[in-house]
């Protein structure tokens, strides 16, 4: 974990594993005072989209107005996300790992190179946050396992019981899948994204919520569109 050397003391994680394509930062939930320091981290990291899964602390103007998208996937502290939510999340990353705008590493000028990030939050950033990041990870082919373990090195204390067993079946699911349908090409159409209605008809979370995700739109596009 890193920390700040602000005085408000925030923590972010960063999960980086050689297998998986992409990045993410898990952090605790910013409010309006504290949201321009995360900003710092985010450009540091070259953040494009920041996922918020509670209930909003922070107007998310800010981010798009700094050129961040930003997804809202509200669930339950401790919970499971619904079918929707899980299907909004996975769209979004086959978007980093498939669309050249946001699937192509940035190399700084010390020569470094930082693959394409995304930063999720919840409230703690132990529950709900790296639950999403450790979806990603399964549906990029690690274990369940290997994902938790891998996050709880970055995150101690990420995980509850009944998140883990989750984490369990999806795998299981996303093996079925694959078994079944082969190999998922990778294109940036909207139908080769993963099966995930097929996946998740297993599960019965609920959460009917529909959620969007919400660009900035340079200001000279806005005018020729008429918004």
């Amino acid at each position: 974990m890193v920390r700040s050397n602000t005085p408000l003391g925030y923590v972010v994680s960063v999960i980086n594993h050689d297998q998986i394509p992409i990045q993410f930062l898990i952090m605790d939930c910013p409010t309006e005072y504290t949201l321009p320091f995360y900003l710092a981290e985010f450009h540091k990291y070259q953040v494009k989209t920041v996922v918020r899964c509670c209930q909003p602390t922070y107007n998310a103007d800010y981010l798009l107005e700094c050129g961040i998208d930003f997804l809202d996937l509200p669930f339950h502290d401790g919970g499971i996300p619904s079918n929707t939510k899980i299907a909004e999340w996975i769209q979004l990353i086959n978007k980093y790992v498939t669309h050249p705008a946001y699937s192509t590493p940035t190399l700084k000028l010390d020569g470094s190179i930082i693959k394409p990030t995304i930063a999720v939050h919840c409230v703690a950033g132990l529950g709900r946050a790296p639950l999403l990041c450790a979806l990603a990870m399964i549906e990029l082919g690690m274990t369940s396992s290997g994902a938790i373990y891998f996050i709880r090195q970055k995150r101690r204390g990420a995980f509850n019981k009944r998140q883990r067993s989750f984490l369990d079946l999806y795998q299981q699911s996303t093996k079925r899948r694959r078994s079944v349908g082969g190999h998922r090409r990778r294109s940036s159409s909207s139908s080769d994204l993963p099966a995930i209605s097929s996946a998740l008809s297993v599960f019965s979370w609920g959460g009917r919520m529909v959620l969007k995700l919400t660009q900035k739109i340079p200001t000279h596009q806005r005018h020729r569109q008429g918004i």
